[in-house]
């Protein structure tokens, strides 16, 4: 379906007003299916953003502005999340040893447990949101949006 039908609009769009709708059109419906499969772990998406990012820091510390950085959504409220998965027990937090006023924190067993457990059903999600495209095509389409975020640097 065309984005002017999805959207019942009756005038021509601009290329690029289009282009941009059609963007933040389709986004919208990739993350409802995300949230609708994270849902049923009582995870949003900022809070499985949080885990993943903790999980690739190998074990080691991260503190809030890391997270803060790394988020998808950097809108997010990074110390409520957290808190959100401490009581959990996805996550927890320490005072730092060294700097008494540096918080790391960490993700717990239990927070790999369940990413382990999510990896191959968002997985799997993923392939049916793009089932559509072929490998070459969704490799094109990396590169374009790759491309395209490069407007926030000039």
């Amino acid at each position: 379906m065309k984005i002017e039908e999805a959207i019942k609009s009756i005038h021509t769009l601009a290329i690029s007003t289009k282009t941009v709708v059609n963007m933040m059109y389709t986004s919208r419906i990739m993350e409802e299916a995300i949230v609708a499969v994270l849902k049923q772990y009582g995870l949003s998406t900022p809070q499985y953003n949080v885990l993943r990012i903790l999980r690739g820091q190998h074990g080691n510390a991260a503190n809030l502005s890391t997270l803060q950085e790394r988020m998808i959504d950097k809108n997010s409220n990074t110390t409520r999340l957290v808190d959100k998965l401490i009581d959990k027990g996805w996550v927890k937090r320490n005072v730092c040893e060294r700097n008494r006023r540096k918080i790391e924190i960490f993700i717990t067993d239990d927070g790999l447990k369940i990413l382990k457990q999510l990896d191959p059903i968002v997985e799997q999600n993923n392939e049916h949101i793009l089932k559509n495209l072929s490998k070459n095509e969704l490799e094109e389409l990396n590169k374009l949006l790759d491309k395209l975020r490069t407007f926030k640097s000039e």
